[in-house]
């Protein structure tokens, strides 16, 4: 080889070397860029010279190898290290990372797809999920039901502020424990007043109201008195406060009766055991003239009057002097709320009784009231639920529940349908009932107020009145050789002829990763290695200048004989 040969070996040794230094160059300037993937440059060999070929042994010799000398070096390749960045808690929830070998996809402005796992992604003015360069973010679009099927690629649009129209509640689903350990339901609790009197003696149900006299022969009603009944207690509850005005509501303590029973929602069907409602005592099982209320039975029915819950307000004047009867018979009260067509909330309470108990289960019987039928009874009706010998729900009757909304502008009645399959009927520990409603499908209008991804992409969106929807899935794509995609400006990539075809599909399939939001992704650049990189491609740099240097003076030399 010829002294001007060794001078462009030696240039070879220059530019491969400084096309490393160039890498590293790249690799430490990246240091900080989201989901940065490192390179590093592969050298090879170049042409090679024979000087002389190889002698295969033969008696007597030995064989000799090839004498050759190389050109020199050339940059084989540039390698891309695809391995997982560590991840790095943002606090930012539109911030996403991908763990595992997935890349997310966008467009750009001209409609190109590209792929990154850059995950800085926030909402653009037009509420569509963009990458901090303006790409859009692809993925699956969800149904109205929230359905998400992969298929076709979309842009994803969250659109913040959007209202939700209200619907109503068709059904509601408990949970929890009867206890079987409860004593049956036998008796009601009754509440007796003082006897009631006209100037002639004990008053009986066609006593017109403005007949009743005081114990000074005063008359406790005038016609348009108003009779206020407040603070009364059913199974511990408060009643809502009603009015009853002489001469409008009634005129007559029977037809007072019937407005009380009404108003205290107690339920008069036969089928229900006891004899419940508001009477006047006839002298036999009450005194004569008394008022008599017998609730429904249980204590979770049981109706608790005291001095002062039935007064006049225009003369102060109060029917007082109760005696009570307690009822028998364990039970729980619940309260739930479900809302009509435009979303306005209706409260409903159920009070519970166990009504029997054998060897072949147990049954308890519910009583249903709202006070928002628009109306001065609350009650809606009665049902009963069955276990089995072992506490499992058999059946339920009188579930399906109508309520009156005559006097809302939405659509009436409201039909609501009571599922208890998932409440049991086992012996408690401590001898108490549970009941809670944990589903149903009503909601009150509402503003979408928010969102969040899962692991798996799922974009679920937040509304202000407290309900989610699935509006789609970020979608992740693979390749079987990322290390051939080509690197694009903004941490983009695009598809290259030996990346192969991507295979798109939601994340936690396949080998795509999982997605975690809130976080990003870091460079997987390891400073101390580019370093010790850096020191080797410098020396490299500097050992092939010194072989330039040593070859021209070795010229010079040559070029002096000469003389």
């Amino acid at each position: 080889m010829s002294l001007t040969s060794a001078m462009l070996v030696g240039f070879t040794g220059i530019k491969s070397n400084t096309v490393a230094v160039d890498t590293i160059g790249d690799n430490v300037a990246n240091v900080n860029t989201t989901a940065f993937k490192t390179q590093r440059a592969l050298f090879e060999t170049v042409l090679y010279r024979t000087l002389r070929g190889g002698e295969a042994p033969a008696d007597p010799l030995g064989g000799t190898n090839p004498v050759q000398v190389g050109y020199g070096s050339g940059v084989a390749s540039i390698q891309r290290n695809f391995s997982q960045g560590s991840l790095q808690t943002t606090g930012v929830p539109t911030d996403l990372a991908i763990d595992g070998r997935g890349f997310f996809i966008v467009n750009n402005s001209a409609g190109d797809q590209l792929y990154t796992r850059d995950g800085s992604i926030n909402l653009n003015a037009a509420n569509m999920l963009v990458t901090a360069n303006g790409d859009f973010v692809q993925g699956f679009i969800a149904d109205a039901d929230g359905t998400v099927t992969p298929g076709a690629l979309s842009n994803i649009t969250i659109p913040i502020g959007t209202e939700m129209s209200a619907s109503a509640t068709t059904f509601a689903v408990f949970d929890g424990n009867l206890d079987a350990g409860a004593t049956p339901a036998t008796m009601a609790a009754v509440v007796t007043s003082a006897p009631l009197v006209t100037a002639g003696g004990p008053a009986t149900a066609s006593t017109g109201l403005t007949s009743l006299v005081d114990g000074t022969g005063g008359a406790l009603f005038n016609m348009g008195d108003v009779i206020t009944i407040s603070g009364v207690q059913k199974g511990g509850v408060d009643v809502p406060t009603v009015n009853f005005t002489v001469g409008i509501d009634g005129t007559s303590l029977g037809d007072f009766a019937g407005f009380l029973e009404s108003a205290l929602g107690i339920q008069t069907d036969s089928a229900l055991g006891g004899t419940p409602g508001v009477t006047i005592g006839d002298g036999t099982s009450a005194p004569a003239g008394a008022l008599v209320v017998t609730s429904n039975l249980g204590q979770a029915n049981a109706i608790s009057l005291d001095a002062g819950n039935i007064f006049n307000a225009a003369s102060g004047a109060a029917l007082t002097s109760y005696t009570a009867t307690p009822a028998v018979g364990e039970g729980i009260t619940t309260g739930f709320i479900v809302f009509d067509s435009q979303g306005n909330p209706v409260e409903i309470r159920l009070r519970m009784a166990m009504e029997s108990a054998g060897p072949s289960g147990q049954v308890w019987r519910f009583y249903a009231d709202s006070a928002d039928t628009g109306g001065l009874n609350p009650a809606l009706g009665s049902g009963t639920i069955t276990f089995d010998p072992n506490g499992q729900f058999l059946a339920a009757t009188g579930t399906q529940l109508t309520i009156n909304r005559r006097n809302t502008s939405g659509a009436s009645p409201l039909s609501v349908n009571l599922d208890f399959s998932e409440v049991n009927g086992l012996a408690d520990a401590v001898g108490e009932s549970t009941l809670v409603m944990n589903n149903q499908d009503g909601v009150p209008a509402g503003t979408l107020i928010g969102y969040g991804i899962d692991d798996e992409g799922i974009i679920e969106a937040t509304f202000s009145n407290g309900t989610k929807q699935v509006l789609g899935q970020v979608a992740l794509a693979t390749f079987i050789n990322p290390a051939g995609l080509e690197a694009k400006s903004g941490n983009l990539f695009a598809v290259g002829v030996n990346s192969g075809d991507p295979t798109v599909g939601p994340p936690r399939s396949g080998a795509a990763g999982r997605i975690q939001a809130g976080a990003l992704e870091l460079s997987n650049v390891d400073l101390s290695r580019e370093f010790i990189n850096l020191i080797e491609a410098s020396t490299g740099v500097s050992a092939a200048s010194r072989v330039i240097r040593t070859a021209d003076q070795l010229l010079q030399e040559l070029l002096l004989l000469a003389r």
